[in-house]
């Protein structure tokens, strides 16, 4: 597969996108670590942050999670500087600050700390500005748990936009509008510039009408907020996990591999249309 190169946004402060969705297995963790390879295959320096106790976008880089480690939960009740914790995977240019086990009762330990909403966006900043120009991000993703939590609240209360996978299933914009009504809480009250960047439509299956279905009702609904790529059922992507790989490195020749390159395109040129206007 032919990947077409790009001048990396050169801007100094990275563009943060939580990649949230209150429901399970809709295949968030999937778009973080895959639009993260395909970020940097394309010239983007990306950090992937993993807020979900699960682990899963960490083992998906193949970070592997020894007990004793620093983790994001040490950032975020401040034992450590997020900088600190950050891993290189074995992608150049994708790095990865891993979660734990821990994370599970950091909810309880956050509801006694100052700022308990602003624990990421505090540490993003300092690290941020901190680091030389040449080593900085142009991307942060930040995988978030599949719940609406303290830790989703602080992913959204760092983010500039919001990146929600969905699947394309019947009360899939049941789900949306729950998510939706949790963002525009954040923007009024914690983090005014927050915005949906867009719909990703996952797990789509043509010879499924359903599919075709959902995908019509979910852009009659969010017209251009849904991004024309969806991410196609594939077996090579949900094989790809198990290997420590994001599916670009385990089979760049299937079909969801190709479709994570075109997202990252997409997103790319919207990124452009932002700055420009």
């Amino acid at each position: 597969m032919s990947i077409q190169t790009h001048q990396p946004n050169k801007s100094t402060s990275p563009r943060i996108l939580a990649i949230a969705n209150q429901k399970g297995g809709v295949g968030k963790t999937t778009t973080a670590i895959n639009l993260g390879t395909a970020l940097a295959a394309v010239g983007e320096r990306v950090l992937v942050i993993d807020l979900d106790p699960q682990g899963n976008a960490s083992t998906g880089l193949g970070i592997n999670r020894l007990p004793g480690q620093t983790s994001t939960y040490q950032v975020l009740i401040g034992e450590a500087g997020l900088a600190t914790v950050i891993r290189q995977s074995e992608i150049p240019g994708l790095d990865c600050a891993p979660s734990s086990m821990d994370l599970l009762g950091a909810e309880l330990e956050l509801a006694e700390y100052d700022r308990k909403t602003y624990r990421l966006r505090d540490a993003i900043s300092v690290m941020c500005h901190a680091m030389p120009e040449s080593q900085r991000y142009s991307y942060i993703l930040v995988d978030c748990p599949p719940s609406l939590n303290l830790l989703t609240i602080n992913s959204l209360s760092a983010a500039n936009a919001v990146l929600v996978p969905l699947q394309c299933e019947f009360f899939a914009l049941e789900g949306l509008s729950q998510l939706m009504k949790t963002v525009d809480r954040v923007k009024a009250n914690l983090n005014p510039e927050l915005e949906i960047q867009g719909i990703v439509l996952t797990m789509f299956d043509r010879r499924n009408s359903l599919s075709e279905q959902v995908a019509q009702d979910v852009r009659s609904v969010l017209g251009a907020k849904v991004y024309d790529t969806v991410i196609p059922r594939n077996v090579r992507v949900s094989e790809a996990p198990s290997y420590g790989k994001p599916v670009l490195l385990y089979d760049n020749t299937c079909a969801g591999s190709h479709a994570y390159i075109r997202l990252a395109s997409e997103i790319i040129r919207r990124e452009r249309s932002l700055r420009a206007a």
